[in-house]
């Protein structure tokens, strides 16, 4: 894709992951950043991938009920292990783009030292 545009916010969120044993580590809580950056072959009408608020209030959409919240309590990651691989595919898979936009990644840190990458 020629063109690509990134929209970054944050939210505070608990989890307990699932360890190889089937036990659940302690409870803890992350200050969560998520990167998501979309494509397009060609500009729009008004010369822009798309407009970057929309892209804000898309990817506010998508972690806002994860703001302040139990991730293993949320309905889309009650099943999965709530990892950061499993939230940044949750927060890939619950944006609605323009259909001349495709998503290029979501990157999700738990720390400034760690994060975890989805590429649909």
């Amino acid at each position: 894709m020629a063109f690509e545009i990134t929209a970054t916010r944050r939210f505070a969120a608990s989890h307990q992951l699932r360890l190889y044993d089937g036990s659940l580590e302690e409870l803890h809580g992350h200050d969560w950043q998520v990167k998501v950056t979309v494509a397009a072959e060609n500009l729009d009408a008004i010369g822009v991938v798309m407009d970057f608020h929309e892209l804000g209030r898309l990817l506010d959409a998508a972690i806002g009920p994860m703001q302040n919240r139990r991730l293993n309590d949320l309905t889309a990651l009650s099943q999965a292990n709530p990892s950061a691989e499993n939230v940044a595919l949750h927060i890939g898979r619950s944006l609605s783009l323009p259909p001349h936009v495709r998503l290029v990644c979501v990157e999700v840190w738990e720390t400034a030292d760690f994060s975890a990458v989805y590429r649909p």
